[in-house]
């Protein structure tokens, strides 16, 4: 059975504050990355990049939640029960970025090439290799495809989120049944949806290079980034007096144990993709690792090889650090900047390789990235405020809340 204090914690009054304040971010960071924006004098060139980076750094935070949900529901896990309903609000959460993003979708739906230079038909027509993929790279057919992906996304995310909602007042357990057949198709579709978006969003914006595992190489990122916001979100919700009989050390244990693992998932698919394409030295290939292991983006290179990999799986190692919360939230805060740079790592170079970016500081990560980062973040924030403000931050319902509640690892 579940406590009074625990089956009654929402937000409330605080979450139209909070709300307030991250708009208020969101709003002054949107100005002051206009305005830099406007700097460069490239039509929007770099501020594009720059937004694309943000909006997909959040994208991929609820793209995370969402795997984590879809497979909670699959292997029947009781555990994460008390700290699935974050989950819930994270992935749904998905639509601002649908909402953020479009505007550069239906720019290159109209033939712009300053951010995908393949939308602009006369640069696809210019080049022999990508005359073969034009039946893929046109603009209207990826805007197509973004709405589907996005649909996807958006329509699994609130079909998760409203039938756990209805579980917490639901006299039996029909609506978790419900979930958890359904978890395999939608765990599919998921997947499918992910890789095909990777490469339309970003393995694009360099559209004579590929990788077959680029897509697992995003998805590992995504799923990383979203644990790493799991453990500070709950975390600055206990520091608020919210889920504190709900979310135990033993609960952090184990949200720490899956982001130790795909910090590790992600440094070998990392590895598995640079040392293939680097082995068999096929010029369309490798010219894609040529542009991020020179100028300022070597220094990058180096910064993801060992912030991203080398130190965070050494000291997330010990099962110490990850009972301890405020170590834990450390490392959570770190992986989150080097998720950021990771992307940056993706998305900038284009704009300083492909727009005569030497005025660009040799396409160096910049104020406007950051204020980008900022403003997405804020109306992100937002907008996941607004949606927890009246739920139950727990899922009361659950047949397995009294699993998770008393939970131990072993």
């Amino acid at each position: 059975m579940t406590s009074t204090s625990t089956a009654l914690e929402t937000l409330g009054p605080r979450g139209a504050r909070w709300s307030q304040l991250a708009l208020g971010v969101g709003v002054l960071g949107a100005a002051l990355a206009a305005f830099l924006g406007s700097q460069f004098h490239d039509g929007f060139a770099r501020f594009q990049h720059a937004w694309l980076l943000a909006c997909v750094f959040w994208l991929t935070l609820s793209l995370g939640a969402l795997f984590f949900v879809v497979l909670q529901h699959l292997v029947r896990a009781g555990w994460s029960v008390v700290v699935r309903r974050v989950a819930e609000l994270v992935a749904a959460n998905v639509v601002v970025a649908a909402v953020l993003i479009a505007p550069l979708v239906v720019w290159a739906a109209m033939g712009h090439g300053s951010l995908w230079s393949w939308a602009d038909p006369e640069s696809l027509r210019a080049s022999p290799l990508l005359q073969g993929k034009a039946a893929w790279l046109d603009g209207r057919f990826f805007a197509i495809r973004c709405v589907v992906y996005f649909g996807i996304w958006i329509g699994l995310s609130r079909w998760l989120l409203r039938h756990s909602v209805e579980q917490d007042s639901a006299p039996d357990a029909k609506p978790t049944l419900a979930l958890e057949l359904r978890a395999a198709p939608a765990m599919v579709v998921y997947a499918l949806s992910v890789n095909f978006a990777a490469f339309d969003l970003l393995m694009s914006l360099s559209p004579t290079w590929y990788s077959t595992i680029f897509g697992v190489y995003v998805f590992a990122g995504s799923v990383m980034s979203f644990f790493a916001a799991a453990v500070l979100i709950v975390s600055f919700l206990q520091g608020r007096g919210l889920l504190a009989r709900a979310v135990t050390v033993e609960h952090y244990h184990d949200l720490g144990k899956f982001l130790f693992a795909f910090v590790f998932f992600w440094g070998y698919i990392a590895f598995s993709q640079f040392m293939l394409i680097w082995y068999a030295d096929l010029p369309e290939e490798t010219e894609w690792f040529h542009v991020r292991l020179a100028g300022s983006w070597k220094l990058v290179s180096a910064v993801l090889l060992f912030g991203h990999f080398i130190l965070p799986f050494a000291g997330l190692l010990s099962r110490h650090v990850k009972r301890r919360v405020g170590f834990l939230s450390l490392w959570a805060v770190w992986l989150l900047v080097m998720h950021a740079v990771d992307l940056a790592w993706i998305v900038l170079p284009p704009a300083s390789h492909g727009h005569g970016a030497e005025s660009h500081a040799g396409g160096a990560i910049g104020l406007v990235d950051v204020a980008c980062l900022v403003a997405v973040g804020g109306v992100w924030t937002f907008a996941l405020v607004r949606s927890a403000a009246n739920r139950s931050l727990v899922p009361v319902g659950d047949p397995r809340l009294p699993e998770s509640l008393a939970f131990e690892n072993l």
